[in-house]
């Protein structure tokens, strides 16, 4: 299905994989991956099996153990979730009747599905993959079409490798300028959800673009895309270039040879041309960014680590006071405090958004050396087991452990609650992961989302604190 005239990149990647346009809007689409988990891969498979259906072509379909896992060292198949061990009984015999490419709870290469995916070449640009899991669109940051989907779509993509879709529109998010220093992938995706609200881009597929996004690392980029859902995207996207071509070079199940040539050479023509049409731009100078830390309960009330909490009746929209309003009595909070006299129960560092190498070397940087403050608890999770042998071989594990924080095996942890492992109730926590709605974390716990950095220094420093800020609070002390 040839699209006319100039294309988006979101536009090329459709149409090459368009099977046909179905009479209700909707276009039947080619799906190249499907990746499962144990949360709910058993259940797919097993539906999938009593419908009568076989998985169509079980080379494309993966799964990994990591959202109930425990990350306790040791685990086997215990996890504090009720009826966990059952999840992960249940996808392992599924797997293995559907001969599907498992990595079990103490496989080498077992971790969160969207680091591992493209960590092993998994994913790869111009494909499609699809996984139940809403922040599938992390996967994009090397220029696939990836989107999370639900249970009963998995059936339908284990069975036909298709997956009906309606498209949505394109948005294009131009980032020029460059990150200050210490400001970071996830200071830029906090502050742009902030600035447009976290429905800013319901509807659309986005592109980042521009001179700071360029610049950015490609485990960054995993981080920017990671939280495209959050503002509302039906998926993200980065163009490739040459460091997503030197990240996937030698990867596990990326091309090899003569078709690393020729898959590099396609890969060169997935970009947006010139003048492509964007149904809505927006425009943002990284310059102007500091370290973003959130404040309530959506990902969209965040402000800079330096600045004061805004009251109910700063904003416009009646929804926005109320939730506003709302959000400051479950974190226990007052209009006007400033973020950096506020003090913190506990630290996390993991999940799919920050967990991978780069992300705890910049946490061990600024941990190094010192202590977490009295009374703080830390937990540091690697994204997966390899992520977890590159840090010890580093010793990222003992800088972290000798400040205090735990060092725990590969896996979702915590993340999310349910039913299982929790920080407590009423407990402050900073964290590095992508979600900071009521009871995330565990029942009345309250989450605020910041880099790794910030996390580390607040750690530290036992309230929000920036790198540079306890740096300099370091320096007039001495």
């Amino acid at each position: 299905m040839a699209i006319s005239g100039a294309s988006t990149l979101f536009d090329k990647l459709w149409s090459d994989h368009a099977v046909c346009d179905l009479e209700n809007g909707e276009t039947l689409l080619y799906v190249d991956r499907v990746f499962l988990h144990e949360r709910t891969g058993a259940v797919a498979l097993q539906s999938l099996r009593s419908a009568g259906y076989d998985v169509r072509d079980a080379r494309r379909v993966f799964c990994t153990m990591d959202h109930i896992v425990d990350t306790f060292p040791g685990r086997g198949d215990k996890t504090l979730m009720p009826s966990g061990a059952d999840f992960i009984r249940a996808t392992r015999s599924e797997t293995r009747t559907a001969n599907i490419r498992l990595f079990d709870v103490d496989d080498a290469d077992q971790g969160i599905v969207h680091v591992i995916s493209p960590e092993q070449g998994l994913v790869l640009p111009g494909l499609t993959l699809v996984c139940p899991d809403s922040h599938t669109c992390t996967q994009g940051a090397i220029g696939a079409l990836a989107w999370g989907i639900g249970s009963s779509e998995a059936e339908h993509a284990l069975a036909t490798g298709t997956l009906r879709v309606r498209k949505p529109k394109n948005m294009r998010v131009i980032v020029d300028g460059a990150l200050r220093p210490g400001v970071t992938a996830k200071d830029l995706i906090l502050h742009l959800i902030a600035r447009f609200g976290a429905n800013g881009a319901a509807g659309y597929a986005v592109e980042f673009s521009g001179s700071a996004i360029r610049q950015l690392e490609v485990e960054a980029r995993f981080t920017l895309c990671n939280m495209a859902v959050e503002f509302s995207a039906f998926t993200a996207l980065i163009a490739p270039d040459e460091k997503v071509e030197a990240y996937l070079d030698g990867r596990d199940f990326a091309p090899k040879g003569e078709h690393w040539r020729d898959a590099v050479e396609y890969w060169r023509t997935l970009r947006s041309d010139d003048n492509a049409a964007f149904e809505r731009e927006l425009v943002v100078d990284a310059g102007e960014i500091e370290p973003v830390v959130t404040w309530g309960t959506s990902p969209e009330q965040a402000v800079g680590i330096s600045a004061r909490i805004p009251g109910p009746d700063e904003h416009l929209e009646p929804h926005r006071r109320e939730a506003a309003a709302k959000a400051l009595q479950y974190q226990g909070l007052q209009a006007g405090q400033t973020m950096v006299d506020i003090a913190v129960n506990a630290a996390f560092i993991g999940s799919c958004t920050n967990s991978r190498l780069s992300d705890l070397r910049a946490a061990a940087a600024i941990v190094n050396g010192r202590r977490i403050a009295p009374g703080v608890r830390g937990v540091v999770v690697p994204g997966s087991r390899r992520v977890k042998r590159a840090a010890e071989q580093e010793g990222l594990d003992r800088i972290f452990t000798e400040a205090g924080f735990e060092w725990r095996d590969s896996g979702c942890s915590m993340c999310f609650y349910a039913g299982g492992e929790t920080f407590g109730e009423f407990q402050r926590v900073i964290s590095t992961t992508n979600r900071n709605f009521e009871g995330r974390q565990g029942p009345n716990t309250r989450t605020h989302l910041a880099s790794p950095e910030t996390v580390a220094a607040t750690a530290i420093a036992g309230s929000f604190t920036s790198a540079e800020m306890l740096a300099n609070s370091e320096s007039l002390i001495a």
